[in-house]
This record gives C-alpha cells, sequence and structure tokens, in this order.
C-alpha cells in the first residue's frame, strides 16, 4: 500500500510537471510570435520610409538643380539601411545595432537633404514635395511607435524568460532573452541651436 501511494505521489509529480511544461512551452510560443508579429511592424514601417525616400529624392531631383553629393549620400545610405536584416530568432543586441545604425545613418542623411531642400524655396511650394514630406514625417512617428511597441513586448517576453519557474523552462525549450531598441549614444543631450 505504501509503495502504491508513493507510485501515486511521483506520478502526480511527474503529470504536474509535464503540465506546466507545456503550458509554459506555449506561454513561451506564444510570447516569441507577438516578438516575431512586433518586429515585422517595426521593418513595414522602415520599408515604408525607404519607399518613400525614393519617391522623395526622385521628386528632388525633377525639380532642382540639386547637389549631387547630397543625393547620392541619401541613396547609399537608403541601400545600406535595407541590406541590414535582421532574423527576428536571433535579435541579439549586436544584430539590433547594427540595424539601428544603419537606420540612423539614414536619418541623418535625410536631415541633410531636408535641410539643403531651404535653399530652394520653388521645390519647398512643389505640391508633390511637401506631400512626401508629410508622408515622411509620418512615417517617423509611425516609426517610433512600432519601435515602441516591439521593446514593450520583448519586455513582456524577456520577463517570461526570466522569471521562476519560467526561466527553468526557457533554458529547456532554448527560449533565450531578446534584444530592445535602444537611445543612440548621446541621445540624452539636447541639441544646440545657434542662429548666429
Amino acid at each position: 500500500m505504501r509503495n502504491l501511494t508513493t507510485i501515486g505521489v511521483v506520478l502526480g509529480v511527474l503529470l504536474l510537471l509535464f503540465m506546466g511544461g507545456c503550458s509554459s512551452y506555449n506561454g513561451f510560443v506564444d510570447a516569441e510570435e507577438n516578438v516575431d508579429q512586433a518586429w515585422a511592424n517595426v521593418q513595414t514601417q522602415y520599408q515604408r520610409r525607404s519607399d518613400l525616400i525614393t519617391n522623395l529624392v526622385n521628386t528632388v531631383k525633377g525639380a532642382a538643380d540639386f547637389e549631387r553629393e547630397t543625393l547620392e549620400a541619401v541613396t547609399s545610405a537608403r541601400a545600406k539601411a535595407t541590406s541590414v536584416n535582421i532574423d527576428p530568432s536571433n535579435l541579439s543586441a549586436d544584430a539590433l545595432q547594427q540595424f539601428q545604425s544603419a537606420q540612423s545613418q539614414l536619418s541623418q542623411s535625410l536631415g541633410r537633404l531636408l535641410v539643403t531642400v531651404e535653399r530652394y524655396p520653388e521645390l519647398k511650394a512643389n505640391a508633390n514635395f511637401r506631400d512626401l514630406q508629410t508622408q515622411l514625417e509620418g512615417t517617423e512617428n509611425r516609426i517610433a511607435v512600432a519601435r515602441q511597441d516591439f521593446n514593450e513586448v520583448v519586455t513582456g517576453y524577456n520577463k517570461r524568460v526570466r522569471r521562476f519557474p519560467g526561466s527553468f523552462f526557457a533554458s529547456i525549450f532554448n527560449f533565450d532573452e531578446k534584444a530592445q531598441f535602444q537611445a543612440q549614444a548621446g541621445a540624452e543631450q539636447a541639441p544646440e541651436v545657434n542662429f548666429d
């Protein structure tokens, strides 16, 4: 009788562990899929920006005898930014930093383009250019929101991976923490505006 009770307790514990493991695994799969979806949303917004930049550059080319160097810098930065792809299953800090760096270079080139445009009043008055600039500004806002949403989803996923007993099952099933978007170096300092 005692042996049957011991066997029953052991089987009950094993059953609970099995059910807990299945539940944890399914929870990790759901959380990882949410991370993948949030990452796809980020990439969609960056792709939208990339497509708009092509139209913006072509509009600028057609409307002004524009500085060739500025346009080439934007085109080159766009090509570099679109060539950096990250597999959502490998969202490491290094891969995400490389992606952010390429996107940051594109943003800087685009900023120089828009500053240079200020010298061309006929271009600023062009309805196509104004529409593209407005869409680009909206896209930058969408990118910021998509990145924020991504970080929130990754935070939830990482909490699941790090909390006990989830951390035990996460290590068994090879669910690792995911990297988040970080602010660029120096972003904490306000830019200096000088009108001299």
